[in-house]
Order: C-alpha cells, then sequence, then structure tokens
C-alpha cells in the first residue's frame, strides 16, 4: 500500500503586482528583478483575504476536478509560515469551509519544504492504514511578512495555494516511491521572523519594530541551495533504484530560476524537464511546489506513467526530495 496523487488544484489571488508596479515605491526595475530572480509578477491577497480562505479554494478546486465530497476525506495537512492565526490551526478553518466532518486536520511549518513535508506525512498516513484519502495544502500569504520598503525580499514573494489530493493504492507501479527530508538548525538566522513569539511576545516595541517582517541572507541561501538539492535528490533517487535519466519532469520549489536551471544543467536534465513558474507566481514558500505541479498537471506536462522528481530548499535549514510515478 502507498500513496497516489489522484488530482490536483490551486487558487491564486485576483490582484497581481508586476515588477513595473513595483518600480513606484521600491527602488528596483524590472530588469533587475527579472535578472536576479525571474520573477516577473506575483499575486496579492485581497484585505478580505486569509491563508485558510486560499487554501479552502485550492481544496475545492482538487475535490470538484477529482469529483470526491469533502466528507470522504480523512485528513487535512496545511504547509504554511503564514497561519490565520497562532490558535487554531489553519487547517481547521479549511475542514470547516470544506465541510469535511470526518477528517482531522493540522498545520505544519518546514519554511519553503513545508509542502513535502506535509507529503511524507500523508504517505505515511495512508501506508500504515490511518488514513485514506488526504488533502495536503501549501498555502501562504506571505505578503503580510514583507515591508515593502525592502528590495531584498518585497521583490520575491507572492501569496497563493495549490492542494494535491491523495489516495491509497495497491498498485506497485504508480505512487510515491519515496522520500527524503532533512533539516539543519545551525543556520536558523538565513532566513527569520524574529518576532512576536515567546521568545519576544507581542508588544507596544515589536508592533513598532521591523522584526516583524522576513530578513534573509539571500546569497547565502543561494550558494547551498543547489549542492544540497542534487544531494538529496541523488539521495532518494538511489534509495528507489534510479539515477537522474529515468526523471520526465521535475517540479522543484520556485526560489529563484537560476537555482532551477543550474540544478537542471547538473542533474542532466533538458530544459523542458524543468517545471519552472516563477515568472507567474514569484516565491510562493510551502504553495511554490504545488502550485507548479498543478500548473504542469492542467497543461499536459505530466502524463501518466510519467517519473516525476520533486524537491526544495526552504531557508533556516531545510530540504528534500520525492520521486512519484505519475
Amino acid at each position: 500500500m502507498r500513496s497516489k496523487i489522484v488530482e490536483t488544484g490551486s487558487y491564486l489571488p485576483e490582484k497581481i503586482l508586476t515588477n513595473k508596479d513595483l518600480e513606484k515605491f521600491v527602488d528596483t526595475s524590472d530588469e533587475w528583478i527579472t535578472q536576479r530572480t525571474g520573477i516577473k509578477v506575483r499575486h496579492i491577497v485581497a484585505k478580505d483575504e486569509a491563508t485558510s480562505d486560499l487554501a479552502y479554494k485550492a481544496a475545492l478546486d482538487a475535490l470538484t476536478r477529482a469529483d470526491v465530497d469533502p466528507k470522504e476525506i480523512d485528513s487535512i495537512i496545511v504547509a504554511t509560515v503564514a497561519p490565520d492565526m497562532p490558535l487554531p490551526a489553519t487547517a481547521l478553518f479549511v475542514q470547516e469551509k470544506l465541510g469535511a466532518t470526518n477528517a482531522f486536520g493540522f498545520d505544519i511549518n518546514a519554511a519553503c519544504s513545508g509542502f513535502m513535508y506535509g507529503l511524507s506525512i500523508a504517505d505515511s498516513y495512508i501506508r500504515s492504514n490511518i488514513a485514506k484519502k488526504v488533502l495536503v495544502i501549501g498555502a501562504e500569504v506571505l505578503t503580510s511578512m514583507i515591508e515593502w520598503q525592502e528590495r531584498s525580499t518585497s521583490v520575491i514573494f507572492g501569496d497563493g495555494a495549490a492542494c494535491v489530493l491523495l489516495d491509497a493504492t495497491e498498485n506497485e507501479n504508480e505512487g510515491m516511491l519515496g522520500i527524503k527530508l532533512h533539516s539543519d538548525g545551525r543556520y536558523t538566522d538565513l532566513m527569520i521572523v524574529p518576532a512576536p513569539g515567546s521568545r519576544r511576545p507581542c508588544s507596544e516595541e515589536v508592533a513598532k519594530s521591523k522584526d516583524r517582517y522576513v530578513k534573509m541572507k539571500g546569497n547565502e541561501t543561494f550558494k547551498m541551495a543547489v549542492r544540497h538539492i542534487i544531494d538529496v535528490s541523488k539521495e532518494v533517487l538511489d534509495d528507489v533504484g534510479m539515477t537522474f535519466e529515468d526523471i520526465d519532469i521535475m517540479v522543484s520549489h520556485q526560489a529563484n530560476r537560476r537555482i532551477m536551471e543550474s540544478v537542471g544543467r547538473r542533474a542532466g536534465l533538458s530544459e523542458d524537464k524543468v517545471v519552472i513558474t516563477i515568472d507567474k507566481h514569484a516565491n510562493t514558500a510551502a504553495a511554490s511546489i504545488p502550485l507548479a505541479l498543478d500548473w504542469a498537471n492542467r497543461n499536459g506536462k505530466i502524463k501518466k506513467g510519467d517519473v516525476v522528481l520533486l524537491n526544495s530548499f526552504g531557508a533556516s535549514l531545510t530540504w528534500s526530495a520525492g520521486v512519484i510515478k505519475w
């Protein structure tokens, strides 16, 4: 028994902020952003939209396309660094909106690798018969954590959500073949939101400070990303008895176009095998891989029987890879 992806779904807020729009209030340019990151536009939530709203719409999209009743869902896992609120879990709001009354739900935070961590948990639940049908959702409102005048972060992030519906299969020729997860707590300072939290509780001082915004050491993160992604991809491929030559399509965390292109070259993959959507979505952290996967699925980039490599690199520091037979 293993898990397989039955369907995908996604939701992007209507408002779009282009690089040209950013030029009006940030010391940057369309040329600089495009060359450094590959980003052209990013989606921004409306004032009345929260992470659970995006997650719900993405989940509903997947369920509708799969023709599955929400009451059939056994578990809902939401990967996010931007929950609706500290308590309760965003997954519970999604459960209520869907009417998934038979599910249990919770959130996880593994930065940009959050979706992969959630996928691993869902696969384990299905393999151990704890659950049969599981929704794994990556959903982020990263613009709530951005200081818009800070060029190093404001140009990078966007909002969005995407979902995969997993089901059990006994067919050994499909589904999740293997997955590897890693973290390294020595690098927690590479990307951080210092406050508020139990170390620095909410106060008037914190509210007025810039410590409630994302702080990132972009150059150091970039240097580590390619090596870690290649290493963990080789690790999971070795586990399932495959090499990069067996891969039909690679879907990576959409952090930076240059990172993905470098990974593709080192893996010996042709450009048509590397899914790149960062120009359309920007960096959406935990929503990044499922958004790219949904885009590839909808646009016929993935065919039944394809071997799909997923990999991620998340700040502070998490990284992962998985192999799926579509």
